[in-house]
């Protein structure tokens, strides 16, 4: 079964994910951002991932540590589910539109994590989301669960558009790198650690 629950609680916040990588994409989602929650589902829902995020926090402050804090568990829960990834397809790429925007997103769960990101966005937040902190979310995510991420916003006018077509494109590669294919774990070295 590669399903998980992890928890977080640190001075600034409290984060509990509950993961099932071979779900139906059926999430429940619970924080005080609610553009955040929305992108959540559209990534749970690509990537038919079943998602439940309990999260609370000092967004009195601000969002940032947060949506920081929910990346870092995510990604935790995500690099659990995989254990040491026998079988799994492993790569991914997907450019996913979003009316006018289109993003490029192509992943590699290689236990080497990195993230690139290329997007630029006119407005300071959408619905209590900073979007400085859509690549903060994305960062945590990345090096938690140990995966390369090229995250690139080609073009768009509407930020909103922009910050959708990535957390859609982020659950359709999830989606297809985390399939069981084979056996083997899949690296010319025999092991992804």
């Amino acid at each position: 079964m590669r399903q998980t629950t992890q928890s977080r609680t640190t001075k600034e916040t409290t984060i509990t994910v509950g993961l099932n990588l071979d779900g139906t994409g059926v999430s429940t989602i619970d924080t005080p951002i609610p553009f955040f929650n929305h992108m959540l589902r559209a990534l749970a829902f690509y990537a038919k991932f079943d998602l439940n995020v309990t999260a609370s926090g000092d967004t009195d402050v601000d969002d940032h540590h947060l949506v920081e804090d929910i990346g870092i568990v995510l990604g935790q829960a995500l690099n659990r589910c995989l254990q040491d990834k026998t079988g799994i397809t492993r790569f991914a790429s997907a450019l996913t539109p979003m009316d006018e925007a289109l993003s490029c997103v192509v992943l590699d769960i290689s236990n080497r994590p990195v993230l690139v990101f290329e997007a630029d966005f006119k407005r300071e937040q959408i619905g209590g989301l900073s979007l400085e902190n859509v690549r903060e979310f994305f960062y945590a995510l990345a090096m938690e669960s140990r995966v390369t991420l090229h995250l690139s916003v080609l073009y768009g006018s509407n930020d909103h558009h922009k910050v959708e077509s990535l957390f859609k494109g982020v659950g359709r590669t999830l989606r297809t790198a985390v399939v069981v294919e084979g056996t083997e774990v899949p690296s010319t070295k025999g092991v992804l650690e």
